[in-house]
């Protein structure tokens, strides 16, 4: 039997030599990405072109209404630090969402249950005498009243947890944990539960997230080294885990390319799923570096510093709360009239001048970058070409077309959607500009996609919805994110009138076919 092993192993350790070796030999000289596929064109863009920022602000305000000059005073007293004033300004503007929940001050986290109220203190007896008995009714009862009516007790939202996890309802506990963080991001306690339960569903990315976060935006607290090397390892699990994958695809792959040598003389076919493999083992920055240089070749792109500087500057401050520290983050404009965005792996961001246009404020496109982003830090992107990648073996060439496709111009599932929605709603509430940033531009873009029909590029590819709106807008609640914050509407209309100056004449085209022109 061993001999068996040996020679089997022996066996895959040839025709993995041979197929590098036939990827040296029958390669290009310079490493190309797959050949094209077909892309059909999409349909060009209906929304009327928008003169001035005050346009924009016409279509949600009553026309001749003073709401931007009350926004920019609004924005100058918060820079000034005297945000009380501002809030009843952004107040007088904003209103109210249509499902308001009304204001709930966030309460001061306690730790000892002689603290709670008569009733919370029952509630809290109960489930302790419940999980030591193992009788689920008495747990999650009394667990779930104490944690919706006194949310400030922290062991109560660790015991309901542990006891999800217990019995089997990981993903309840998530979200438990996402609320009981949002609330209250600087308690340990609840950090190191949130990452025992990804580490429990294995979302080894997710929980390096949680605690390299935590060191991020807490790096004087005495346990910020303890959460940055959490973080490490579990991104090195993460890693190990998408090697190990990609490692198998080459042997596969190469064994079957050996397979059409011996039968046909033939290797050709295999080598562009073999380039591809090979460039997703360097790793996702990698990986996205070499894309974007490709990017930047073939689209039109924006030199201006002015605008450039700026895009950037709102894009950095929503990487650098990410939790994802290995990423050189950089954020480009192009020269577009499609509403457009999209992010490539390792952090590489693109926005399109149509976005700029149409985006109301500063908030708005610091809600675009954070959402961008994280699809990028939660490696969306990555993962589905390396899905293309470890499913290649089938035909073993992955068209140009479908690479693109599946990084810039296909609908991403719900779940990342999701995903991306909360990372970036809550990066967004850790930094000065208004939490409900992404709800307001999801708002902005359905209304000039006139409640749907796919005609905006984005949209296409992050569908929105009633029910996305409204789920925004209960994440900014829930959690009590501040929506009277900054909004940067001065500076963004300025930087509105130059991209309509130095761009009258935009540019139009589907990012996919522009990027496969000349491929």
């Amino acid at each position: 039997m061993k001999r068996f092993r040996h020679a089997l192993w022996a066996t895959v350790g040839v025709a993995l030599f041979l197929s590098m070796n036939l990827l040296l030999t029958f390669a290009p000289a310079h490493s190309t990405l797959p050949p094209t596929g077909v892309q059909t064109p999409a349909p060009q863009s209906k929304i009327p072109p928008f003169s001035s920022f005050k346009q924009l602000l016409e279509l949600a305000f009553e026309p001749g209404s003073s709401e931007f000059n009350t926004l920019v005073e609004a924005d100058r007293l918060f820079l000034a630090g005297n945000t009380q004033a501002a809030e009843q300004l952004y107040r007088q503007v904003k209103g109210q969402f249509p499902q308001h929940r009304g204001d709930q001050a966030i309460a001061e986290p306690i730790t000892d249950p002689e603290q709670l109220s008569g009733a919370g203190r029952v509630y809290w007896r109960e489930a302790q005498a419940g999980f030591e008995q193992g009788l689920e009714t008495r747990i999650f009862v009394p667990l779930q009243q104490l944690v919706e009516k006194q949310p400030e007790f922290i062991p109560g939202h660790v015991l309901l947890v542990q006891a999800l996890q217990q019995y089997g309802r990981g993903e309840e506990a998530l979200a438990v944990l996402e609320r009981a963080t949002t609330l209250y991001p600087n308690e340990p306690e609840l950090i190191k539960a949130e990452i025992s339960a990804l580490q429990g569903e294995e979302k080894w990315l997710e929980s390096s997230i949680a605690a390299r976060q935590f060191a991020v935006l807490y790096p004087e607290h005495p346990q910020s080294s303890e959460f940055e090397a959490i973080a490490d390892n579990d991104l090195g699990r993460y890693r190990s885990g998408i090697r190990r994958r990609l490692i198998g695809q080459t042997i596969v792959t190469g064994a079957l390319s050996i397979g059409d040598l011996l039968l046909t003389g033939n290797v050709a076919g295999t080598i562009p799923a073999l380039q591809l493999t090979m460039l997703l083992m360097q790793g996702e920055a990698s990986f996205g570096n070499q894309l974007a240089e490709v990017f930047q070749q073939r689209l039109p792109m924006v030199e201006d510093e002015t605008i450039v500087n700026y895009v950037n500057e709102v894009g950095q401050k929503m990487a650098k709360l990410m939790g994802r520290d290995e990423f050189e983050y950089e954020f480009f404009v192009v020269n577009d009239k499609n509403l457009n965005a999209f992010a490539l792996p390792g952090g590489k961001v693109f926005v399109n001048t149509g976005a700029l246009q149409k985006i109301n404020t500063e908030a708005e496109l610091a809600g675009l970058m954070g959402h961008e982003v994280a699809h990028a830090v939660l490696s969306h992107g990555y993962q589905r070409v390396v899905q293309s990648a470890l499913l290649s073996n089938l035909n073993r060439v992955v068209p140009m077309g479908d690479l693109i496709a599946a990084l810039v111009g296909r609908a991403y599932s719900r779940q990342n959607e999701r995903q991306a929605d909360v990372l970036g709603s809550r990066v967004l509430a850790n930094t000065n500009y208004a939490a409900d940033g992404l709800r307001n531009l999801m708002q902005t873009f359905t209304e000039l996609d006139g409640g749907g029909g796919g005609v905006l590029s984005w949209l296409s590819s992050h569908p929105a919805s009633s029910d996305r709106l409204r789920y925004l807008e209960e994440l900014i609640q829930r959690n009590g994110y501040n929506r009277y914050a900054f909004e940067g509407v001065e500076r963004h209309a300025q930087i509105q009138s130059r991209v309509q100056e130095l761009f009258p004449e935009e540019e139009a085209g589907n990012p996919v076919e522009v990027l496969l022109a000349g491929a």
